[in-house]
């Protein structure tokens, strides 16, 4: 379906249920999606099961990889040049595999490490890396398959927040960094120009319900802006009949 062939407006029946706590927003929303696809898989497991940082939280890459070991596809269009060079992106698979891998050696920061070697996994299990420029035209296209997205960006901007700082993410806007965030978009408004998010944030500034819709250059930015973060992530999932 053409861009000027999408519908004004469309919304999935996707609900995801409140996180457990701050570092979990990732497999709340993974859960969420195999939900929407009818897979039923207590979200205790699945908090178990996804590997977690030393920080806390994880990477989108790494949901990822678990759909696919549930035998899904997977395609992340990424955005983050912390992992990805510009010059990459006309790679293949083998040869972006063989970028990580040598990128990783020169490399010191050990989350980039572990980045690069979660991409490397996830590609050689089938795993797609998209480069496309973002924008409303490739949310919709997925949208209009009827397959939600799940997006890694930054939190601090979608929610307009104070940035956080220390062991217990206090607001801070003198000492403070930006905060990653995971949200799942099912649904937007052509003429509006808004996407419908569902947030697994209950303590989220826009709705109690944990689902809102907001302006799509917020959410474009918050996408970009995720790159802080290790996130600046749209990663589509799905079961390999929905294709």
């Amino acid at each position: 379906m053409s861009a000027s062939a999408s519908p004004p407006r469309h919304s999935l029946a996707l609900e995801t249920l409140p996180q457990p706590d701050d570092t979990t927003c990732g497999p709340t929303c993974l859960h969420a999606i195999y939900r929407y696809f009818g897979e039923e898989i207590p979200l205790p497991r699945l908090i178990k099961e996804v590997p977690k940082l030393e920080t806390g939280g994880t990477l989108g890459v790494l949901l990822a990889t678990d759909a696919l070991r549930r035998g899904y596809q997977a395609t992340i269009y990424s955005y983050n040049l912390q992992v990805f060079d510009p010059t990459w992106f006309g790679l293949d698979a083998t040869a972006l595999v063989a970028k990580l891998a040598a990128q990783r050696k020169v490399r010191r920061s050990e989350k980039l490490k572990l980045a690069c070697a979660a991409y490397e996994e996830y590609l050689k299990l089938g795993g797609r890396i998209r480069f496309e420029p973002l924008s409303g035209a490739l949310i919709r296209r997925y949208l209009n398959r009827n397959v939600p997205i799940l997006a890694g960006l930054s939190s601090t901007y979608l929610y307009q927040a104070m940035r956080e700082h220390g062991p217990n993410d206090d607001d801070d806007d003198l000492r403070g960094n930006p905060s990653g965030h995971f949200v799942v978009m099912s649904g937007y408004d052509r003429k509006e120009r808004l996407v419908h998010i569902a947030d697994p944030l209950q303590s989220n500034p826009h709705s109690q319900t944990r689902r809102y819709a907001i302006d799509i250059n917020r959410v474009l930015s918050s996408v970009l802006l995720g790159v802080l973060t290790y996130d600046a992530n749209l990663m589509v999932i799905h079961p390999p009949s929905h294709a």
